[in-house]
Formats: C-alpha cells, sequence, structure tokens
C-alpha cells in the first residue's frame, strides 16, 4: 500500500486540553469529529503517550480549541513538540481562557472551542478514540480553520537534512541520523513510528 494515499484525507489541527488536580495540560491533535447530531456528540482520538490523554481518561472531559490558518509554528512547537508529564504549557503561556466546566481553551490562533463530556471510550491500540457529549461551545473569530495539508504547505518550516543517510519525518520534519531506521522507532517530536520517515 502506498502510505501516503493517507495524507490525502482531510484533517484539521487542534488543540485539545484537560485539567486534571489543578493542572492544566494541551496537546496537538488532528481527529475531531461530529458523530451525530441528536444528541450532538464529537469523538476526538488521543495517543496514549500523551499525558492530555490520561487526564481526559481520569476526568471524562476535555475542550478542544480549532486552530486556524494564522496559528504560527511556535504553537505547534509549544503544544506538540514537548510533554506535559514535566512541562507545564501554560506557566507563560498567554493567549487562553477558562471555560464554565473548568477547563482552559485557546483564545488566539483559535476560531472557536468546544467543550466535550466523555460518555465512551474505544480502545484503538496505540490510542484512544473519545466519544463526548458537546456541552459548550463559542465561535471566537471568522478566521478559516487550518487543515493538515495547509499546516504542511504554509506553516511547518521545510526540513533541513543534518547528513545524508538519514532518515526524516514526514510529518514533523525530525531527522534521525544513521543508514538504518530500526523498524520500532518512534519520532521523539511528534510520535509517528518508523513508517511516517523517509530516506534522505
Amino acid at each position: 500500500m502506498d502510505n501516503k494515499v493517507m495524507f490525502n484525507i482531510t484533517y484539521g489541527l487542534y488543540v485539545l486540553t484537560a485539567n486534571e488536580k489543578g493542572k492544566d495540560n494541551g496537546c496537538i491533535i488532528n481527529t475531531l469529529s461530529q458523530v451525530t447530531s441528536t444528541p450532538n456528540r464529537i469523538s476526538i482520538t488521543v495517543n496514549k503517550s500523551n499525558h492530555t490523554h490520561d487526564m481526559i481518561k481520569n476526568t471524562k472531559k476535555f475542550n478542544v480549541s480549532l486552530l486556524t490558518e494564522e496559528t504560527s509554528f511556535d504553537l505547534f512547537k509549544h503544544f506538540g513538540f514537548q510533554t506535559g508529564k514535566d512541562t507545564d504549557k501554560f506557566a507563560d503561556y498567554e493567549g487562553y481562557a477558562r471555560a464554565e466546566n473548568g477547563i482552559v481553551y485557546l483564545t488566539k490562533y483559535a476560531n472557536s472551542f468546544i467543550s466535550g463530556d466523555v460518555v465512551q471510550e474505544i480502545d484503538l491500540g496505540t490510542h484512544t478514540m473519545f466519544i463526548a457529549d458537546a456541552a459548550d461551545g463559542q465561535v471566537i473569530s471568522d478566521v478559516p480553520s487550518v487543515s493538515y495539508a495547509y499546516y504542511h504547505k504554509n506553516i511547518k518550516p521545510a526540513p533541513e537534512a543534518k547528513k545524508a543517510g538519514g532518515w526524516r519525518c514526514k510529518i514533523c520534519g525530525y531527522v534521525y541520523e544513521g543508514d538504518e531506521l530500526p523498524a520500532d522507532f518512534v519520532c521523539p517530536l511528534c510520535k509517528h513510528p518508523a513508517s511516517d520517515f523517509e530516506k534522505i
């Protein structure tokens, strides 16, 4: 199979936030869908290695901020290239507010947010799909939502190869130096597997 076909599926990009025991955290996800309108339910899919995943599993609540085409690459690095397990991502971050559910949502680089109350979990191996009632939401601006394709074409910097014979992550641009990429290698930045790397 040509795995590049998967990159032609239309995705958005979002900041998923949670709060547990007074601690705020957030991560980047690319899976958000409305699954039913009556009741109004959404689904998100979260990598189990993300700290936000465990917070949602424990609290059954989250907010998701819909990012815009004006989003800077720095925001993707801030929420996607470091872990909340050892970093307080909101310590010095500005541009957010707190929703009625007590969880933060982005006010800068987001055109809206949705609050979710989890009603079902589906174990997908490396990820968990959370089905949730859309409990609250607000439109913040009319700037168009960013798509995964727009991010790759207009926001993400072009990767630079550090040396010949390496492997480059097709998702975030991380370069693994070496002639052979281990089959079980996982990108340290975006957590994608070896199948998402290309030889350079």
